[in-house]
């Protein structure tokens, strides 16, 4: 394959070409090193401008690299998956057009990190009964579909009472989403909810907190983890680059 154009990972400061190895994306052993601009430079490795496979393997390594990059720089402004530059010269002319935009970010993101916390309800069938506990207009709308004299009307009476059912457990998930979010707010910069996927997740936010400071979202993850050890299952990733607080969009088409 050949690699005639440049992979790009992240954005950081630095006045000397770095070196992070053979871990570029594609597992083929290419180098992942710099290309810079006046002390402003872009992590890339080598990759063909054709053949770009989006895979897990991939993704994987882009995010790889990245925080590796995290480990020698206190600033690092991740880029999408997939970005790739014809030439050197591309990256150096982008890095001069931009050059005060992208200066102003790693000095708005200076020494910090990401971290995401995900929750989800171990029995759905308990949180279900719970709905029903706290809902006493669900037992006349299940007695009216047991008196419904044919099956249009107990279809009516079913999808009315699956609308309230939604309804409630969507209030219920903002609930417990909201008491759980009070517990962070008192240890992080910046907090950003994202979308859930099933009846089980409510609660998933990313956090912008000041590099050095994980040690207290541990503490506070310790302690709702005992807090909800019979109710709530917790996934914390930390720390991670800012994806969830940088909109730093580049268009290949535009490198000029």
């Amino acid at each position: 394959m050949q690699k005639d154009g440049k992979y790009i990972y992240c954005i950081i400061g630095s006045s000397y070409d770095c070196n992070f190895g053979p871990i570029g994306v594609g597992g083929n052993g290419d180098l992942v090193t710099t290309i810079g601009f006046d002390g402003l430079c872009m992590v890339v490795s080598d990759h063909s401008l054709s053949g770009f496979e989006v895979n897990p393997e991939n993704i994987l390594a882009h995010q790889g690299v990245i925080q590796e990059v995290m480990k020698e720089f206190n600033s690092v402004l991740p880029l999408r998956f997939g970005l790739i530059a014809a030439t050197p010269d591309e990256i150096r002319n982008l890095l001069s057009r931009r050059y005060s935009e992208f200066m102003e970010l790693l000095r708005t993101y200076e020494n910090k990190v990401e971290v995401n916390v995900r929750a989800a309800w171990k029995n759905i069938g308990n949180i279900f009964k719970e709905i029903d506990d706290e809902n006493p207009a669900f037992v006349a709308i299940r007695l009216g579909i047991e008196k419904a004299g044919h099956v249009a009307a107990q279809q009516e009476r079913m999808t009315e009472a699956g609308l309230l059912v939604e309804q409630a457990l969507s209030q219920k998930k903002e609930i417990e989403a909201d008491a759980l979010m009070t517990e962070f707010k008192k240890a992080v910069f910046e907090s950003k909810e994202n979308k859930n996927s099933g009846d089980a997740d409510f609660f998933n936010a990313a956090f912008l907190i000041n590099s050095g400071r994980e040690k207290e979202i541990d503490n506070i993850m310790a302690e709702l983890g005992e807090k909800y050890k019979d109710r709530v299952d917790f996934t914390y990733t930390s720390p991670l680059p800012v994806y969830n607080f940088i909109n730093l969009t580049i268009f290949p088409e535009r490198w000029e």
